[in-house]
């Protein structure tokens, strides 16, 4: 394996080094396996690669097409899939699918994007989304989305993963969208419809680890990974050219064939960094290339604890080494804490005063921005962000971590009184930064999204006892009423209740967020490019007071009772024009919110 020395930013924009790739008369076959002394493809018959430079091995066949079904033998001791198979119609070890990805006849053909101000993300769950649980199914909701204000549909991993039920971040085959949702053109059909109707799509991509069953790359390619560990398993060494082209090429590959409109990058953080140029600044350069030359809009977020606000330019289009915007876990943490009152684990960093943490959020995106986290015994946390556009931070009340990671996966709307949510809710819709919604909180949805998975054997067991031990005291105190990540129930459970969105409560909140959206799409997006920071205030009377510099040179501003309790408040003097709520008298109810825009 040859150490990385240089930019990756301009390889193979056009030609694919890895996987299957059809050609004029057949199809060429391609392995990166450097410990491997022989490898032979298992098509209709069993034939050896050749062995070439830098322990690549690959084969040119003859009337091989599209639906062809392979795999690899390693020293005649293991058969593989292709580690980057395009379709897996049996599982994550079965033999792979050649998928001919010219074939598809798009309609959208003129489709661009929209501008990165313009988004209103939703988190979904292919499986969970629909009963159904299919690409195919998604698009009978895809008007809803519409008329709920939403203009990103975005996907959590489809990897191949091992079962029949995931989350996606146990993929570990990255080009294969898992087969239980439906086939590649099935995926593609999805993502048309989307764009027929002005909705982008994004997808969630996990390059820190790879899933724990159905692997192989330790077997024949070794340098794939590290010595450290991430916490689910060996990191990923992005010095190796051959393993840092895997990942950029897998982005391209999603945002190429299937048009996807940007990425998510999970938990970047326990990616170990080494080398002179980062693996995440070589991706989004390669990811800039192909929009500038497609003429797209192509939009990349991290997730990342770290807070690195020098990884992130909302504004830098096409991106050349940044990041569009970061999930902002701080912000929903201190609303968590606020709504709540819990304060276990990451809480706890946000106890002293999570109403000042949810102003600091909003005055300049991250709450730690250098400051010591009890949580994480005392170490620096974050880098300043106030300088960032607010559009540089996807803010957010729910996402699938903040319910799936609790015993019984239980949304706000199960603790939360309706008024306090819908406070939270004005302000997180219409404040500058980019809202994100996890599917049906749009209408209050109160299903469960617990975490589930489809393992089998000793794999989980392993699982079902980290679960217990995670969680103790809700095993202590409830025992089996805890759901069992592995059982088919857990699952089931976590279905989206779409009939709950035509009872009385449901169509409320429906409308609220309706109408929020609108506001926003109307008065808000047409005023985001070239917004800043500007400042954020808690009075001792718990009065929150905030503003923004619109690129228009408009002043944005806010004023809300986020207490339990009235506060006496003289009405606001300040000329413009009242977006959201109505203040009557000098008494400000609890929950409370204003929105006004003046010049």
């Amino acid at each position: 394996a040859s150490p990385l020395g240089a930019c990756l930013c301009g390889f193979g924009m056009n030609e694919r080094q890895f996987g299957a790739r059809l050609t004029p008369d057949g199809a060429s076959f391609r392995l990166w396996a450097p410990a491997a002394k022989r490898v032979d493809l298992l098509l209709e018959k069993s034939q050896p690669l050749r062995r070439g430079e830098d322990g690549w091995f690959s084969a040119d066949i003859s009337g091989v097409k599209a639906g062809a079904r392979y795999k690899f033998r390693i020293d005649d001791e293991i058969d593989v899939p292709d580690p980057a198979s395009a379709f897996q119609p049996e599982d994550v070890s079965g033999p792979s699918e050649v998928v001919d990805h010219a074939a598809y006849p798009w309609r959208a053909s003129g489709w661009r994007g929209l501008p990165w101000q313009e988004t209103v993300v939703i988190e979904t769950h292919v499986g969970t989304f629909t009963q159904e649980g299919t690409y195919r199914a998604m698009i009978d909701k895809l008007d809803h989305l519409v008329a709920s204000g939403i203009t990103a549909l975005e996907l959590m991993p489809l990897a191949d993963f091992a079962g029949q039920r995931n989350w996606g971040y146990d993929g570990v085959l990255w080009y294969a969208p898992d087969s239980v949702y439906g086939r590649p053109d099935d995926l593609k059909a999805l993502i048309d419809e989307a764009h027929l109707r002005g909705l982008m799509v994004f997808l969630d991509v996990v390059y820190n680890h790879f899933g724990p069953e159905g692997n192989y790359l330790g077997r024949y390619a070794p340098s794939f990974f590290t010595e450290a560990q991430t916490p689910w398993g060996s990191a990923i060494d992005y010095r190796v050219r051959e393993v840092r082209a895997f990942a950029i090429e897998n982005a391209l590959y999603w945002l190429r064939e299937y048009r996807f409109d940007g990425l998510r990058l999970d938990a970047v953080h326990t990616i170990a960094e080494l080398g002179e140029i980062s693996m995440l600044s070589d991706l989004s350069a390669a990811a800039g290339q192909l929009a500038a030359e497609t003429d797209r809009h192509i939009h990349l977020v991290l997730e990342n604890d770290d807070n690195r606000a020098s990884l992130l330019n909302a504004g830098q289009d096409p991106p050349r080494g940044k990041y569009r915007a970061q999930w902002n876990d701080d912000y929903h943490h201190a609303w968590h804490v606020l709504l709540t009152g819990e304060t276990q684990g990451y809480y706890g960093d946000y106890t002293t005063s999570p109403l000042r943490d949810i102003a600091r959020a909003l005055a300049s995106g991250f709450v730690y921005q250098g400051e010591a986290s009890a949580h994480r015994g005392g170490q620096l946390r974050g880098e300043p962000s106030g300088e960032l556009a607010p559009t540089a931070f996807v803010n957010f009340l729910q996402n699938h971590d903040q319910i799936g990671n609790r015993a019984f996966g239980d949304r706000l709307e199960s603790h939360v009184s309706t008024e306090a949510i819908e406070a939270a809710l004005a302000i997180t819709l219409l404040a500058p930064a980019i809202p994100m919604l996890f599917m049906g909180e749009e209408w209050g949805s109160k299903a469960p999204f617990a975490f589930f998975c489809g393992f089998e054997g000793e794999l989980a067991q392993a699982v079902r006892k980290g679960r217990r031990r995670e969680y103790a005291w809700a095993y202590a105190k409830y025992g089996d009423e805890v759901p069992d990540p592995l059982d088919l129930s857990t699952f089931q459970s976590a279905v989206l209740d779409w009939e709950s969105r035509n009872e009385q409560a449901g169509r409320k909140r429906l409308a609220v967020v309706r109408e929020l959206l609108a506001i926003r799409r109307r008065e808000i997006v047409p005023r985001l490019a070239g917004a800043g920071f500007d400042e954020a205030h808690v009075a001792d009377n718990g009065l929150l007071t905030a503003s923004w510099r619109m690129g228009d040179g408009a002043t944005l501003q806010l004023k809300a009772n986020l207490t339990t309790g009235a506060i006496a408040h003289k009405r606001s003097e300040t000329t413009g024009t009242q977006i959201w709520g109505r203040e009557t008298s000098d008494l400000i109810p609890p929950w409370s919110v204003f929105w006004r825009i003046g010049e």
